[in-house]
């Protein structure tokens, strides 16, 4: 299904990267490093969202700045989240499931959190249909939880279609706070 995704989506695959480029120049490929199935670091791959303006110490600037009017969009088209077909290709991610955190996270999770990597991480999950980043991180952790203990074919059809939904009307893109989720720091 990945594949085949890549090989439909290859023309806005290809026009996004150009205008990833033109607008915020390179890398075009966003990298991180991501714990997924039993915490194990994969590199995570989206399309670039941010310049990398930075201040007179040379610090990155806070993510508001950064973020252009062109990022916003790709994040809220979720077109910024293709590049995750090739961590699906790979075995390193799934479809659905709970969304890949910050490896930095790991050691702030108490027991039941740290559940969420039983499963591969998702390309979209039970919290991105029930708030995106909207919601709180105990609602979020209860969601992944929740598609944790009672992972069905059924379930999965239905969060990929209401992703599908979210993404076209484009709502829950950025918290209240936030342009984009708050950091998590812990119970």
């Amino acid at each position: 299904m990945a594949l085949l995704g890549l090989i439909i989506l290859s023309p806005v695959l290809l026009i996004t990267a150009i205008l990833v480029r033109v607008k915020l120049g390179s890398p075009v490929i966003f990298k991180q490093q991501r714990p997924g199935l039993n915490e194990e670091i994969f590199t995570l791959y989206k399309f670039r969202t941010m310049t990398d303006e930075r201040d007179e110490n040379g610090e990155l600037l806070p993510d508001e700045f950064r973020l252009t009017k062109f990022g916003k969009f790709l994040r809220s088209t979720s077109l910024d989240e293709l590049p995750e077909l090739l961590n699906i290709l790979k075995g390193e991610m799934s479809f659905v499931g709970p969304r890949p955190l910050l490896a930095e996270y790991l050691p702030l999770y108490n027991a039941e959190q740290r559940r969420r990597h039983e499963v591969r991480p998702g390309l979209t999950g039970l919290a991105q249909i029930s708030g995106r980043n909207a919601i709180s991180w105990g609602e979020r952790f209860k969601l992944d939880m929740e598609y944790i203990k009672k992972p069905t074919l059924i379930g999965d059809v239905r969060i990929l279609f209401l992703t599908a939904k979210k993404v076209f009307v484009r709502e829950n893109i950025s918290s209240e706070t936030s342009v984009t989720m708050e950091p998590f720091i812990g119970n």
